[in-house]
Formats: C-alpha cells, sequence, structure tokens
C-alpha cells in the first residue's frame, strides 16, 4: 500500500530580514502509513511549521522530497493538494464573509457540489457548535471560534489526509475533546492524520507514532513506548507512608529526584538514574519507616520530550 506522507532529508535554509543565514530543516526523514495518526512535536522554531507549509506545497524545501500518497510535493502540486486538508497555524479565513460562506467557498474550490456542500455546513455547524452563528461575520468572531471554522473546513471534504498545525489553540477544553475524538474517528475510517502540537498531552493521546524535532533535526521517533525506551533512566515515583509525621522532604532528599512534590503521607517523585540503584534506596528507606504503597512508572511524553530537547542542546 502506499504510504500517506513520504518525506526524505528535508531540508530548508533561507536568509532572515537581519541578513543571517537559518537552517530551519536540516535533514529530516519520516514516513507516515495510510490510516494512521502521526504528531511532530518540538519547540517553537523546531521546524514543525517549516515542514506541514512544505507538505502543504505553501513553501518549497531547499533539497530533498517530499510526497503525498506518491506525488511530488514540488513535481506534482497539484494532485498532492488534492488528496489532503491543511490548518495552518494562522487563523486562515476570509474575515468579512460570514461563517457559511467561509464553509461553502472552501467546499467548492476543492470540487463539492453545491447541494452536497450545504448538506455538510449543517453537519459541521452542529458538530462545532456554531449554527446559531452562520450568518456571523467571522472579523465578529473570538480566537477560539475562528480555530473552530478552520478546523470545520476540512469536515467539508473527503480527502484521504487532514495535516492540522496547533488545530487546537484558543479552543476550549470541551471542544478540544470534541475535536480529538472526531480525529480518532476519522483515522478509524481511513483516513490519515498529520498533527504538531504543544500540548503534549494531546499527542500522547492521539499519535500512534511520534517524531520529536529541534533546531530542525529528528532527535527521536517511534511509539510512546519506543519513545520511553530511549528515556529508560526516567522514573515517576508514588510513595505512601504509614507515619504522618515524617519529614518527607529529608527523607526523600537521598534520592535526589529531578522534581519532588509531598502532600500528607504521599509522595511524588521524578527520578532520573538507574532502576536497580532506586529500588536499592528505597528499600533502605522502607528500614526507617513503613512504606505502605509505592509505584514506579515510566516518563510521560512531556518528560520525554523534555529530556531529549536538553539532551541536544
Amino acid at each position: 500500500m502506499t504510504n500517506a506522507i513520504e518525506v526524505e532529508d528535508l531540508r530548508k535554509s533561507y536568509v532572515s530580514k537581519a541578513a543571517a543565514a537559518v537552517t530551519a530543516l536540516d535533514g529530516v526523514s519520516f514516513t507516515v502509513p495510510a490510516g494512521h495518526i502521526y504528531g511532530l512535536l518540538g519547540p517553537n522554531g523546531a521546524g514543525k511549521s517549516t515542514t506541514v507549509k512544505i507538505l502543504g506545497t505553501i513553501a518549497s524545501s531547499t533539497s530533498g522530497h517530499a510526497r503525498i500518497f506518491g506525488f511530488d510535493v514540488a513535481r506534482a502540486s497539484l494532485d498532492a493538494r488534492r488528496r489532503m486538508a491543511v490548518v495552518l497555524q494562522q487563523t486562515a479565513s476570509e474575515n468579512l464573509l460570514t461563517i457559511q460562506d467561509n464553509l461553502l467557498i472552501y467546499a467548492y474550490l476543492h470540487g463539492v457540489s453545491r447541494h452536497d456542500a450545504r448538506q455538510r455546513v449543517k453537519h459541521v455547524a452542529e458538530e462545532f457548535e456554531i449554527g446559531a452563528r452562520l450568518n456571523d461575520t467571522v472579523q465578529e468572531l473570538s480566537l477560539g471560534t475562528k480555530r473552530r471554522i478552520q478546523v470545520a473546513k476540512i469536515f467539508m471534504l473527503d480527502t484521504p489526509l487532514i495535516i492540522l498545525d496547533e488545530a487546537t489553540t484558543g479552543m476550549d477544553p470541551l471542544m478540544k475533546r470534541r475535536v480529538m475524538e472526531r480525529l480518532r474517528l476519522e483515522a478509524r475510517e481511513g483516513r490519515t492524520i498529520l498533527l504538531t502540537t504543544q500540548v503534549l498531552s494531546e499527542a500522547e493521546e492521539l499519535c500512534e507514532t511520534i517524531m520529536i524535532l529541534d533546531k530542525g533535526r529528528t532527535m527521536a521517533s517511534g511509539t510512546l513506548q519506543e519513545l520511553r525506551k530511549r528515556s529508560a533512566q526516567i522514573f515517576r515515583v508514588s510513595l505512601s507512608f504509614a507515619d504522618s509525621t515524617v519529614n518527607l522532604e529529608g527523607l526523600l532528599g537521598s534520592l535526589n529526584a529531578a522534581e519532588l512534590q509531598v502532600k500528607g503521607r504521599n509522595a511524588e517523585m521524578v527520578i532520573h538514574g538507574e532502576q536497580a540503584s532506586l529500588l536499592a534506596k528505597l528499600a533502605e528507606i522502607s528500614r526507617t519507616v513503613t512504606i505502605q504503597r509505592f509505584e514506579v512508572r515510566g516518563p510521560t511524553l512531556e518528560e520525554i520530550f523534555m529530556n531529549l530537547v536538553e539532551e541536544s542542546r
């Protein structure tokens, strides 16, 4: 089966307004199978939006190749564009048009018939809770509602690929949850989704595969489980003690925790080090005060992300 996205040694350099040479992408490669949810993570300036713009045929690369369902985005840009719907970080809606006209025109430009477009407006208006505001102009809307309109546009189409760049920025938690559920449904029905996000919990919950970028380079990629193996010396530890009078901060000082939170008889820590060493220290502590419960878990995506980025600097 043809992959939805294939990126090979993608590079992008330009000269900034200050006449300085900037390398936005430095040899990035990845593949996204059809029907997959793939996440691009990284700090500001990592190269995520540049990658999205190149894939969306909005920007050109300096070298390397990118293909959408086998179509090169530089040599067959129209064929590639017909197979995707893209939400950029910038809100791209016509401010002087109504919400309804924004949705309809977007559908018309992608070849959707008038009848089908109007039916789809009804569905997305209900799903994104904008039915009562269809005749409002976009310039009257809040940032969060503008993002709703931008995301709603992609569900006016049936393209096999959806690309989302910071799509949920400014949305309230309930709408974010609704968008995430819809994306899961689209993936189950065979659509491919590439997303960038600064909300790491979203990526952890949604993405089957994650690539972490920094300064235009790939720091790591794989499933969450594979990324955890890359950060195998980070542990999140939960402890409960029998004695509530013990000074837990002093007692746990020997563990040299990167983070320590104490609440009553309970402690939460992030530890960097060898698991065997950690367990030996916990055994030593248990000789002083009874540990009623302890749990050792692997790192969260945020901890993996921060660790890999810090290592690269």
